[in-house]
This record gives structure tokens, sequence and C-alpha cells, in this order.
């Protein structure tokens, strides 16, 4: 690439950058330009640098995060490293990846109108602004409710809005579909489209890639250890890139997994239909009596061998439901069962014998100075011996290829990196029943797939429950689907059952994807709901 334009939103050159606590550089000689109007998706494995490239951009590297740097970045023509941060965030807007390390205000309105209150804009200037983003967004109902209150999926929209309300000319996205149900990805990706189309220049960095490629992007960067793997239009992407890397659409995926040998899958976790592990009597739960009851007559039972995925909209009450199972949460009416015992008469370290809880966001659950110490506390705190306890770190490292990373903090690593290291922080203490709450957000598609299908092929667990809005990651390793509605369970069976009634999807905000059509489609040959790699080789 030549010299930068001054006209151009963004121009990046020969960026390279290497954290203190690093060996490695995050990334390597990293060029590109973002033009007014572009939006750009940027994706990678899990850990490749494109939270980096992100930081570099907005200026949380150098001031917030130390290390080696070289190349140049500038905004319209100015070098970043001479800009204030006052100047910095009214260029340039940013959704950070983990909406938890974003939300600093009690409520909604104070959110959104934090970086307007910094910038000393007129009060009455700053409400209205707030109010025309909130309704822009379709939240303006969430204007006066506590943030900690919100799910994780309304968090997500309250921290695009405290960004939009800035009203930037550069947005930098950084997985902001990760916590949103299928329906509000497709209609922040539209709004994302929207945005561009009038102008604003975006870098999205996103693992749902097929979401993504649905509006359009107008160009590609895929980063490999760093450096650019592929750099054009989204067409050549499709043709250049690994299926195993990248969730590619179905039909891509099916036509080429014909030519490669066929996968092996088989799941230890298999339906018994016998031991009730976990029951749910006509359970009713509210926060607060001036609230509606955010769970309303549940009547729910996990047995063994049950693999069971919740979906369902943000604020449905899913969090809320699987929260119950391990006593973090008690019922305003009705009762839990764990095992047969009450969960009120349990003590959370009691239900966490039993049940492991892989928790939304890692940051609330990660706090040790290494990996390995992490992963050792839980273990050690059941009362597992020492070798035990190394043995069984060892093992939920490999399970979600981190083990390189053993020594490392685990707040210094990427928001991926964080959410494996808190999965095999679960892993480690060898629960009976693994429950995970949006386990793949975060995640490139080769990991996920992996630390997937060794959990599902390892035996040790008598049931596995996970909530998600990814309804790929439900097709390929659910043998129950639980779609959630408005506190109530919507539809109990297999994904056969349910994922055949389009309508009730799109009333729970579950949007059909081309791997449920391909899989409707082949239903009749194969009988039940598949991957594509693995569809390609059961039809032929």
């Amino acid at each position: 690439m030549g010299p930068c334009d001054n006209a151009l939103p963004l121009c990046v050159r020969e960026l390279t950058f290497r954290y203190r606590i690093r060996e490695q550089p995050a990334l390597r000689n990293l060029s590109l330009d973002l033009h007014q109007g572009e939006l750009m998706l940027v994706a990678g494995t899990s850990g490749c640098g494109k939270t980096t490239l992100m930081r570099c951009i907005n200026g949380l590297i150098p001031r917030s995060y130390r290390g080696e740097q070289s190349g140049s970045i500038r905004i319209f023509g100015e070098d970043v490293r001479g800009m204030s941060m006052a100047w910095l965030s009214q260029k340039v807007g940013t959704l950070l990846q983990d909406p938890e390390r974003q939300i600093v205000g009690s409520y909604v309105l104070n959110e959104v109108a934090f970086g307007l209150e910094n910038l000393a804009v007129p009060r009455h200037e700053i409400l209205a602004r707030v109010d025309e983003t909130l309704d822009f967004l379709g939240i303006l109902k969430l204007r006066d409710r506590e943030t900690f209150s919100l799910s994780g999926g309304e968090k997500q929209k309250v921290a695009l809005a405290g960004a939009l309300a800035m009203r930037p000319q550069i947005l930098l996205l950084d997985e902001p579909l990760a916590s949103l149900d299928s329906a509000s990805a497709q209609d922040a990706l539209a709004l994302f489209r929207r945005l561009a189309d009038s102008g604003v220049a975006i870098m999205l960095v996103e693992h749902r890639v097929e979401d993504v490629l649905r509006i359009g992007p107008d160009t590609v960067l895929y980063l490999r250890d760093g450096e650019p793997a592929y750099f054009g239009d989204a067409e050549g992407m499709m043709q250049a890139l690994d299926y195993h890397e990248v969730k590619l659409p179905a039909p891509v995926v099916f036509e080429r997994a014909k030519a490669q040998p066929a996968p092996r899958f088989e799941a230890a976790v298999k339906p018994d239909g016998q031991e009730t592990l976990v029951s749910f009597d006509h359970v009713i739960f509210r926060y607060d009596p001036a609230l509606p009851d955010v769970l309303r007559d549940v009547n729910f039972t996990i047995r063994k061998g049950d693999v069971v995925a919740m979906l369902g909209a943000n604020g449905a009450g899913k969090t809320t439901l699987v929260k119950h199972a391990l006593g973090l949460l008690k019922p305003t009416e009705g009762r839990v069962l764990l095992e047969g015992r009450d969960t009120r008469e349990l003590s959370v370290a009691q239900a966490a014998r039993t049940v492991g809880y892989v928790f939304q966001s890692p940051s609330q659950m990660l706090f040790a100075p290494t990996v390995s110490e992490e992963l050792a506390f839980g273990p050690r705190n059941l009362g597992h011996d020492r070798e035990q306890v190394r043995r069984d770190v060892v093992w939920a490292l490999d399970v979600v290829n981190m083990r390189d990373y053993a020594d490392s903090p685990p707040l210094a690593l990427s928001f991926g990196q964080q959410k494996r290291i808190s999965i095999a922080a679960v892993l480690a203490m060898r629960s009976r029943i693994l429950m995970m709450d949006e386990p793949t957000a975060g995640q490139d598609y080769w990991n996920y797939t992996a630390f997937m299908d060794a959990i599902l092929q390892m035996p040790g667990f008598d049931a596995v429950i996970f909530i998600t809005h990814d309804l790929d990651l439900a097709i390929s390793y659910a043998n129950r689907i639980v779609l959630v509605s408005d506190g109530q369970i919507a539809a109990d069976g297999s994904p056969a059952e349910v994922f055949v009634d389009e309508t009730l999807l799109l009333r729970c905000r579950v949007v059909p994807t081309s791997l449920l059509k391909l899989n409707t489609e082949k239903l009749p040959v194969t009988g039940t709901f598949m991957r594509a790699e693995l569809l390609a080789h059961a039809v032929a």
C-alpha cells in the first residue's frame, strides 16, 4: 500500500505490536485503509490480534495496555499517538467484546449519557440524544432500568447506545453479536449496514461470519497469528479459507466436505431417560416485588444423558432458570430439586459438587494470578487430591487448547481465551452436570467445535446444558432443545421435533439458518440433525 490519504477515516501502515508480557507480537506488519461508508469484517481465530488492532486504533494501546509498537495509525490524516482521548472518543466509537467491562453507570440513562457528560454537552441535548439513540436501537423501554438487572444481550445494546450517542465517524465493534439472540443480531447487523450506508466507517470484528455475510460487508480481513491471511471481498474469502476455521454457509461446507474423509463423532453423553438430576416444580421467580415475574410456572426436568440446548430471546429468563439449578437463585414460589434435594437446603458449595456452571461473562469468574492456579482453585476446594488436581488441570487445558497459556495471567488474555479458561476451570472440577452460559461467545469455529467435541466425547458428565444464541451449535450437539419465551418453557423436545416449527422459532426470536434449512431438507434420509460436515457423509 502507498502513503496515507489524509481524507481517509482510517489508515494503518506496517503496524506491529507486542504486549509487554508476551514474547511474540500480537500484530505483525499490518496495513489497511478504511474508507468513509465502508463496512469491514475482521475475522480470525481467538487470540489472533483482532482486539489488539482495535485497541491500537482507539488509543487503549498504549494508554491502558503497554508494549512495543511500530508503524503508524492515522485518523483523517492525524497520527493517533498525538491525539487526546477526548478528541479520539468523538471520532472513534468502540463497543467492547464484554459489555460488563464497558458499563459504568447504575442506570441505563446515566450509562448512555456518560460520554456526552464528559464532553460537557448541554443537559437538554444529552437527554435528547440519549432518547434518540435508545429509540433508534429499539430499547427505549430500558431507559430507566438499573444496568445490573439487564440480561447480557440487553447490556450489549446499552453499551452500543453509549457509543452511538457520541455520533462517531468511525465505529469499532468487537464481537457485537456475541450476547444477542439471533433476531436481535439480524436487527443489529441491519443497523450497522444502515450506519455504513450513511457514511460511518465501520470495523466489525465477529466470529459469526455467516451472519455478517448476509449484509454484504465491503471488505473482509482474516487474521492468522497477527498477520493478514486474507484481505479482499467476501466471495473470495469463501474460496480462500478453510471451512474448519470459519463457519461458512452450510451449503458451501456440505459440498466441500464430500471430498474430505468422514469426521468421527460419537457422544459419550447418551440419553437414558431414567435418573432425574434436576427438577423444577411450578417455579416462579421475581427479582423485585415491583417488577414482573422473570420465571412463570416453570416445570422442567433434566435427566441423565441429556444434552440440552436452551434458546430464546434476550431477557427471556434463560440464565435465571439455569442459575436456579445451581442454587445461585432460590424460587420465589415452587421448588427446585437437585439430585432429590431442595436447593433451599443446599449451599452453593454443596451444589457445586454436582453442578459446574460457566458464567456468561468470564470476568465474573476469573481472579487468579495464573491460568493453572485458576483451574486448580475449584477442585482443591472440593477436596480433590493433589495429583488428581494436576491431571485434571492438564486435561482441561488440552480440551480448550490453552496449555501454552498455563502460566499466563487470565485477565491479560483475549475475551475468547478467557471464555475458554472459564470453561476449563469448571471442567477441572469434574462435576456430574456441566452448565454453560453462551460457551461459544467470542470463539472461532475451530476452537468451539474442538472443545465441544472433546467435552461431549469424554466420559464423565451425566448431563450437559448450554444456553446459546447459536442455532447451529444446538443443531450440531444437542439431543434436546428447550425454547424459553417470556419466562416460560415454550417448547421442549428433540431438535427434529422443535426446529420444524418455524413460526414458533421466530416467536422465540430464533432465526432459521442455512444449516437448519439443509438439515430439514435431508431429514427424511438422515432422521436426525447434525453439522454440515457430518451431514455430507450421512447423505452420501
